[in-house]
Protein backbone atom coordinates (compact mmCIF):
# COMPACT_ATOMS: atom_id res chain seq x y z
CA UNK A 1 0.00 0.00 0.00
CA UNK A 2 1.06 3.39 -1.19
CA UNK A 3 1.38 5.99 1.73
CA UNK A 4 1.05 9.66 1.04
CA UNK A 5 2.23 12.92 2.97
CA UNK A 6 1.98 16.12 1.91
CA UNK A 7 3.81 19.31 2.69
CA UNK A 8 4.23 22.58 1.57
CA UNK A 9 0.81 24.49 2.40
CA UNK A 10 0.42 27.03 3.77
CA UNK A 11 -0.79 31.07 4.27
CA UNK A 12 0.26 33.33 1.07
CA UNK A 13 -0.99 36.29 -0.50
CA UNK A 14 -3.11 36.87 -3.99
CA UNK A 15 -0.56 36.64 -6.27
CA UNK A 16 2.13 34.63 -4.16
CA UNK A 17 3.23 31.33 -5.32
CA UNK A 18 3.28 27.63 -3.52
CA UNK A 19 4.82 24.45 -4.21
CA UNK A 20 3.10 21.48 -2.78
CA UNK A 21 4.90 18.21 -2.29
CA UNK A 22 3.68 14.61 -1.75
CA UNK A 23 6.59 12.01 -1.22
CA UNK A 24 5.46 8.28 -1.21
CA UNK A 25 6.72 5.57 0.74
CA UNK A 26 6.63 3.11 -1.94
CA UNK A 27 9.35 2.42 -3.78
CA UNK A 28 7.94 1.69 -7.01
CA UNK A 29 6.10 5.18 -6.80
CA UNK A 30 7.22 5.62 -10.89
CA UNK A 31 4.58 2.66 -11.21
CA UNK A 32 2.29 4.91 -10.44
CA UNK A 33 0.13 7.93 -12.21
CA UNK A 34 -0.33 10.86 -9.96
CA UNK A 35 -2.88 13.43 -9.23
CA UNK A 36 -3.43 16.65 -7.22
CA UNK A 37 -7.05 17.11 -5.96
CA UNK A 38 -8.88 19.91 -3.84
CA UNK A 39 -11.57 20.79 -1.52
CA UNK A 40 -12.90 24.11 -0.21
CA UNK A 41 -14.91 24.22 2.84
CA UNK A 42 -18.83 23.32 1.77
CA UNK A 43 -17.59 21.94 -1.48
CA UNK A 44 -16.69 18.96 -2.75
CA UNK A 45 -13.41 17.60 -4.16
CA UNK A 46 -12.25 18.64 -7.33
CA UNK A 47 -9.37 17.54 -9.83
CA UNK A 48 -6.56 19.80 -9.93
CA UNK A 49 -3.93 17.93 -12.41
CA UNK A 50 -2.77 14.94 -13.32
CA UNK A 51 0.60 13.22 -14.13
CA UNK A 52 1.62 9.99 -15.72
CA UNK A 53 3.99 7.68 -14.58
CA UNK A 54 7.22 8.95 -16.27
CA UNK A 55 6.11 12.55 -16.10
CA UNK A 56 4.93 12.82 -19.80
CA UNK A 57 1.86 13.75 -19.98
CA UNK A 58 -0.23 16.26 -17.91
CA UNK A 59 -3.62 17.12 -17.68
CA UNK A 60 -4.87 20.14 -15.47
CA UNK A 61 -8.50 21.80 -14.62
CA UNK A 62 -9.23 24.81 -16.64
CA UNK A 63 -9.10 26.52 -13.24
CA UNK A 64 -5.56 26.26 -13.25
CA UNK A 65 -4.40 25.99 -16.54
CA UNK A 66 -1.80 28.36 -16.86
CA UNK A 67 -0.94 29.28 -12.97
CA UNK A 68 -0.06 25.10 -11.89
CA UNK A 69 2.37 23.09 -12.99
CA UNK A 70 2.26 19.21 -11.83
CA UNK A 71 5.68 17.21 -11.74
CA UNK A 72 7.72 14.49 -10.54
CA UNK A 73 10.85 13.07 -9.36
CA UNK A 74 10.85 9.51 -9.76
CA UNK A 75 14.31 8.74 -8.39
CA UNK A 76 12.73 11.20 -4.91
CA UNK A 77 9.22 9.32 -5.00
CA UNK A 78 7.85 13.05 -4.66
CA UNK A 79 5.35 14.70 -6.86
CA UNK A 80 4.89 18.24 -6.62
CA UNK A 81 2.60 21.20 -8.07
CA UNK A 82 4.33 24.15 -8.08
CA UNK A 83 1.08 27.15 -7.51
CA UNK A 84 1.15 30.73 -9.18
CA UNK A 85 -1.17 33.89 -8.92
CA UNK A 86 -2.47 32.54 -6.87
CA UNK A 87 -6.34 33.55 -5.92
CA UNK A 88 -8.68 33.72 -2.82
CA UNK A 89 -10.79 30.79 -4.86
CA UNK A 90 -7.87 28.69 -4.65
CA UNK A 91 -7.86 27.93 -1.03
CA UNK A 92 -8.95 24.75 -0.28
CA UNK A 93 -7.00 21.23 1.47
CA UNK A 94 -4.89 19.92 -1.49
CA UNK A 95 -4.77 16.07 -1.68
CA UNK A 96 -2.48 14.26 -3.52
CA UNK A 97 -3.37 10.61 -4.78
CA UNK A 98 -2.03 7.91 -6.78
CA UNK A 99 -3.78 5.67 -9.32
CA UNK A 100 -2.27 2.68 -11.06
CA UNK A 101 -2.72 4.23 -14.38
CA UNK A 102 -2.95 7.48 -15.88
CA UNK A 103 -7.16 8.38 -16.01
CA UNK A 104 -7.73 5.45 -14.11
CA UNK A 105 -9.11 5.54 -10.38
CA UNK A 106 -6.92 7.12 -7.70
CA UNK A 107 -6.47 3.92 -5.23
CA UNK A 108 -4.42 6.22 -2.37
CA UNK A 109 -4.46 9.29 -0.95
CA UNK A 110 -2.58 11.48 1.53
CA UNK A 111 -4.11 13.45 4.23
CA UNK A 112 -4.35 17.19 2.98
CA UNK A 113 -2.17 20.03 3.53
CA UNK A 114 -4.12 23.70 3.91
CA UNK A 115 -3.70 26.32 1.30
CA UNK A 116 -5.03 29.50 1.76
CA UNK A 117 -5.06 32.63 -0.05
CA UNK A 118 -5.56 35.95 1.76
CA UNK A 119 -6.95 38.80 -0.64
Amino acid sequence: QVQLVETGGGLVQAGGSLRLSCAASEGTFGSYAMGWFRQAPGKEREFVAAISRAGARTSYADSVKGRFTISRDNAKNTVYVQMNSLKPEDTAVYYCAAAKSYGANYDYWGQGTQVTVSS
